[in-house]
């Protein structure tokens, strides 16, 4: 079936020209030098045209990869919740654990992204394969510490997320454990997506993710429900129907990237040792996008344990919407990767105002597609929100929390794209400091006032959500607008 599914693709060289290839590499003048502003004027026979070309070259199939995937969450999600709300409550009190044990790998992941995509930039394999040998090595130490850890303590996480009964808590851990099964082929195939979309190769995770969701979807449908002589495992059957296929895509990513003749080609020769000058380089990225994601994942778990003490229905509700907005999230984080690899690629060709000119431009495009969804949101919440279940009070009031959800798109896609860029320059210290003001501080703050003092309940929760957004966005902006971006090395 997955060869029939790999043919479906027409092959097509994701790592063509770009119009960066066309311009000249720059140098260490002062020309950009520090406090000065990068100039919005295009190189000579660079038009936006062939700009806009590059980052849809690179983001539409993240684009089809991250919806897909997230489109089979929503029905993994839809699926369980004909169980019940327990069940929907059940699998979202395991998301943000599973989340915190994916922060270190995954901020690494920023780390090798940026380096791989400014060894492109500065035309430099060696470099690119040496960062992706180092980076697979250091995902497999993190990757197995954390799944032996959340293993262990799955019961006393979903405890502590507050589950409000019995069969939730059950049902939460079981799943939790199953997830921490397959952690370590997960955190494997995240490293090589990021590899690979810091040369600007999106198109190949977009193929092996679609193939690992409809093994996934397959096997939802025969172990949740126990159909054509399955067991009917009901909450575990999802959580291993996702994990087989996490496990497929991890075996389609490594036989990808050790074909001979592709540009980033994972080496056994000289083994995985790690070499110094590209651990600390790694680590200097990397690190603040652990605080960033830890201060994020933190931020969160208070907030998700603040509607939680809502009760089942409530948390229920909020895990429908928080799911569905996940889905939003594809537009920004989509355009992001375009961001991230060609700011990278541009820097490491010493030329901050393609930098800027592919960032600004892939801002425009995300925010056309933002305005869509939000319309999409806003006037069909109600059939959107029937998906999922038939319990009259998650459709009432999810069908209203939609409405902020759309209200806040555009805002929440200018914020992904440009934090992605300055990712993609190594600026994750700006993004880790304002994560840390706005997800930790902000908007479990202003839920814990709504809910308690304010008694606004589980709209309040959305409200501060909202506001959380808006003010990310206003500081992301001034971040990038400050140009300091230009002047980091790594």
């Amino acid at each position: 079936m997955i060869k029939k599914v790999q043919a479906l693709f027409k092959k097509t060289d994701n790592q063509g020209q770009l119009a960066l290839d066309l311009v000249e590499a720059g140098d260490d003048s002062d020309r950009y030098g520090k406090g000065e502003r990068v100039t919005k004027a295009l190189p000579p026979g660079i038009s936006s045209k062939m700009l806009y070309n590059d980052i849809v070259k690179i983001a539409w199939p993240s684009f089809v990869e991250l919806t897909l995937t997230q489109l089979a969450s929503m029905v993994d999600l839809m699926m369980v919740g004909s169980l019940g709300p327990w069940a929907i409550s059940a699998v979202g009190l395991t998301m943000q654990p599973k989340f915190l044990m994916m922060t270190a790998f995954m901020a690494m992941n920023v780390g090798a992204t940026a380096l791989i995509a400014r060894a492109k930039g500065q035309d430099n394999p060696e470099r690119a394969n040496t960062v992706l040998n180092q980076s697979m090595f250091l995902t497999f130490v993190l990757s197995l510490a954390a799944s032996i850890v959340g293993y262990a303590f799955s019961e006393a996480m979903i405890k502590f997320m507050g589950a409000a009964d019995a069969q939730t808590l059950v049902g939460g851990t079981a799943y939790l454990k199953i997830q921490m099964i397959g952690f370590v082929p997960l955190a494997l195939t995240s490293t090589v997506t990021a590899a690979l979309r810091g040369i600007g190769d999106s198109k190949t995770a977009m193929e092996y993710n679609l193939i690992a969701n409809l093994v996934n979807v397959v096997f939802n449908y025969l172990l949740i429900f126990g159909n054509f002589g399955f067991p009917r495992l009901e909450v575990a059957g999802a959580s291993i129907a996702t994990i087989l296929g996490q496990f497929v895509a991890f075996i389609l990513a490594i036989r990808r990237i050790t074909r001979k003749g592709e540009y980033l080609h994972l080496s056994y020769k000289g083994g995985f040792k790690p070499q110094k000058k590209y651990m600390v380089s790694i680590f200097n990225i990397g690190i603040p996008a652990m605080v960033e994601q830890l201060v994020m994942r933190v931020g969160i778990i208070i907030y998700s344990k603040t509607v939680a003490s809502l009760g089942t229905i409530a948390f229920a509700t909020h895990q429908v919407c928080m799911n569905i907005t996940a889905l939003s999230f594809m537009n920004g984080q989509a355009f992001s990767v375009s961001a991230t690899s060609l700011m990278g690629q541009s820097l490491g060709k010493k030329r901050p105002d393609m930098a800027q000119a592919y960032s600004r431009r892939t801002k425009r495009l995300g925010m056309y597609v933002s305005i869509f969804l939000g319309v999409v949101f806003f006037l069909f919440g109600e059939p959107i929100i029937s998906l999922y279940t038939d319990d009259i009070q998650v459709i009432t009031q999810g069908t209203q929390i939609l409405k902020i959800i759309a209200l806040i798109q555009p805002f929440q896609s200018s914020q992904f794209i440009l934090a992605g860029a300055l990712r993609g320059a190594g600026d994750t210290r700006a993004t880790a400091i304002i994560t840390f003001i706005t997800i930790l501080l902000l908007r479990p703050g202003l839920a814990i006032f709504s809910i308690r003092a304010l008694g606004w309940g589980l709209m309040g929760a959305w409200i501060a959500l909202a506001i959380d957004q808006l003010f990310r966005t206003l500081l992301i902006e001034m971040r990038f607008n400050s140009g300091k971006w230009k002047d980091i090395r790594v």
